[in-house]
């Protein structure tokens, strides 16, 4: 089972960007902090389509979310003939946490 459930504040301005098929995607990073609050991790997170448009809208850096989704391999082949591999959230819901200073609407997004 590939289930993974992480919360966190956005690290990274969102980038909105469409497939050669017209569909959006949505990628921005959240850090999410380990035990004792010292340390975080730092994970990249993809949404898709209505909700990657949303999440474009209305995230901004430091702003608390849940996300819950799948982790996903994605393997990169560069120039000069190496590979390299990263792993991404693809997510399947982006729930936004308490409100920003701009007292944005709180909004839970679905797939």
């Amino acid at each position: 089972m590939n289930i993974v459930a992480v919360v966190g504040n956005v690290a990274s301005e969102p980038e909105l960007r469409h497939t050669s098929q017209g569909r959006a995607i949505c990628t921005f990073r959240v850090a999410v902090s380990r035990p004792g609050g010292e340390e975080a991790d730092f994970f990249t997170v993809a949404a898709w389509e209505r909700q990657a448009e949303v999440c474009s809208e209305y995230l901004g850096i430091g702003r608390r979310i849940a996300v819950d989704g799948r982790m996903h391999c994605r393997i990169d082949d560069k120039p000069d003939g190496t590979r390299a591999s990263r792993i991404e959230i693809v997510a399947h819901r982006v729930e936004l946490l308490g409100r920003p200073a701009e007292s944005a609407p709180v909004a839970e997004v679905v797939r």
